[in-house]
């Protein structure tokens, strides 16, 4: 990259128009927020995730409408790791109970499939599973084989030599497989997972993400403020606030405008944003480093010029740095799938954004703050 190594850019000179770029972004991002608010994942909103795997590739919007009106509301459905997956999100912990006696229905039905005429007696019924009393102890551990063999999750009640009961477990996974295995006859699935985070385990999920992002740029805060002088520190942390609450506010502007865009909030973008914050401030204290050598080194040099001076001196690694970051994050953008879309998506906007945040938000509040009280920055 030497093209970058001798260049006469007046960057600071510049940063009024910077100041419009991020305030326009800012405003129309937060005030998305506030009239359509944020989209946030099960991780945070509580719900069920199910993902299913077919044999063969299937199209979303066929099993959409096959879900629509089974009485779950509204399920989410995407695409998982490729085009034989679906991700299918509920925002219900369990089963509805009116749809538990259909369920029952379909259990009795299976086993007098399995075997007719057998009395199996319903001695417990809750909104998670169903208990069966049957006749013996071989009986009931030949039709849990059987009913497990056909999709259904059954158990024993008791490991005693001579149980004869047997749970059914009655999820949303399971009605959501009752109601799809008959019209996807020709393309087999099974369930890989389910997961199930309730409103208070969200909610509480919720504010220790918001704390560790909070202490995270407050460790940095400290960390900046010994290294450096306080108002660089100041200048790095509001460049990090800047490169967060705008990220932000695109998910909400984003969605539903873009196709594939359609980003929620969840454990793994909190990742991506702790993962941002430390790309952003270790960029900001190259700069920061150049500024002060320079500082020592040229004492009378207008201070406008001098950062101007370092910041070009570190283009060349700025550059190279950012490029192959946006490079490598671009892939798991296009190619990363549903899963890595919304922690791609963050780093790769906040890449970008951390990058000219470093000159013109960190930067530029040191030299904003040196005029304003004329005040001398040396160290």
């Amino acid at each position: 990259m030497r093209i970058f190594e001798n260049i006469h850019i007046d960057w600071l000179g510049k940063r009024k128009i910077f100041y419009a770029v991020s305030l326009s972004l800012f405003l129309i991002g937060w005030v998305t927020v506030f009239i359509r608010g944020l989209h946030f994942g099960i991780d945070f909103k509580g719900g069920t995730e199910i993902v299913l795997e077919f044999q063969k590739p299937i199209n979303v919007s066929t099993i959409r409408d096959y879900v629509s009106n089974i009485g779950l509301g509204n399920v989410e459905l995407k695409t998982f790791g490729g085009q034989t997956g679906i991700l299918a999100r509920s925002e219900l912990q369990e089963l509805p109970h009116n749809l538990i006696p259909k369920v029952v229905e379909n259990i009795n039905a299976a086993i007098q499939r399995i075997y007719p005429g057998l009395e199996a007696k319903v001695v417990d019924t809750t909104a998670a599973s169903v208990t069966y009393q049957l006749p013996n102890t071989d009986t009931t551990n030949l039709l849990i084989a059987k009913l497990f063999d056909a999709g259904f999750q059954t158990g024993r009640v008791s490991e005693e030599p001579t149980n004869t009961q047997m749970i059914v477990t009655v999820g949303i996974a399971e009605w959501l497989k009752e109601n799809l295995k008959t019209k996807v006859a020709d393309n087999p699935f099974k369930v890989i997972k389910e997961d199930h985070v309730g409103p208070k385990v969200g909610n509480e999920l919720k504010t220790n993400a918001l704390i560790a992002i909070v202490l995270s740029l407050i460790g940095i805060l400290i960390y900046l403020a010994f290294r450096f002088k306080f108002i660089f520190a100041v200048g790095a942390v509001v460049a990090l606030f800047h490169d967060v609450l705008i990220t932000i506010g695109l998910y909400a502007a984003l969605y539903g405008v873009i196709p594939g865009l359609n980003l929620e909030i969840d454990l793994t973008v909190v990742a991506a944003f702790l993962t941002l914050i430390g790309y952003s401030v270790n960029d900001t204290v190259i700069v920061f480093d150049r500024v002060r050598e320079n500082l020592k080194i040229h004492k009378t040099m207008d201070l406008e010029e001098l950062i101007n001076q370092s910041v070009n001196r570190t283009m060349s690694r700025t550059i190279l740095t950012a490029g192959t970051v946006l490079l490598a994050v671009l892939v798991l953008l296009i190619f990363g799938g549903e899963v890595l879309r919304a922690f791609s998506f963050t780093l790769f906007f906040g890449t970008i954004t951390g990058t000219y945040s470093s000159i013109f938000i960190a930067s530029a509040l040191v030299l904003e703050y040196a005029n304003r009280f004329q005040k001398k920055v040396q160290f």
